[in-house]
């Protein structure tokens, strides 16, 4: 069975069945089996793409850079709360980074990050092509995101990042935690 999605949506191919003595020799023969039925294409990827094929470069296109389910969930677990914020913008808007929730009145920051795009130790995958294009990739991601955080903290913001694979319900209490004392430390300051 041949599997792949395309924006969300997920298509199988039966191509028959394939027992061979290893997982490589299964791989190679399942991608035979793809070729003989039509399902590669040749097609060369678009001018000046860092893709490196087209298959890859469709994939990426498809990945979404906001309103994952991380982020759905975690949205959800706030809202339940009481909690008002805004979505996928400029804490600072000169600055160009968006986090994915702000509580703008409070000046805190939340950026909900993505296990391979932000270089989790603990689940990132490393590609088998273009390796030393996605390690600078990865590790430039990293810099940028440090950068936020020291940029928005020297101008009085509370930055929290939480990794994807973080139960919601535990990024949700401590965001509420943070609103919390912010607002506390807000009435305290007037």
């Amino acid at each position: 069975m041949l599997r792949w999605s395309v924006d969300g949506h997920s298509t199988r191919v039966p191509l028959g069945e394939v027992d061979r003595p290893t997982r490589a020799e299964n791989l190679r023969e399942g991608w035979r089996l793809a070729e003989a039925s039509g399902l590669l294409s040749s097609a060369p990827v678009a001018e000046g793409s860092w893709a490196s094929s087209p298959g890859t470069r469709k994939s990426m296109q498809a990945n979404k850079g906001k309103n994952t389910k991380p982020e759905l969930r975690l949205r959800s677990l706030l809202h339940r709360e009481g909690l008002r914020y805004r979505v996928s913008i400029r804490p600072i808007p000169p600055l160009r980074r968006t986090a994915d929730i702000v509580f703008t009145k409070v000046k805190v920051a939340v950026f909900v990050d993505g296990c391979y795009w932000h270089g989790c130790t603990e689940h990132r995958t490393v590609p088998t092509t273009n390796r030393d294009f996605w390690a600078r990739k990865i590790e430039g991601n990293k810099a940028r995101d440090a950068e936020t955080v020291r940029l928005l903290e020297q101008a009085g913001w509370k930055v929290l990042r939480f990794w994807e694979h973080v139960p919601a319900e535990d990024a949700a209490r401590q965001i509420i935690e943070a609103v919390t004392t912010e607002r506390l430390h807000a009435s305290t300051v007037k």
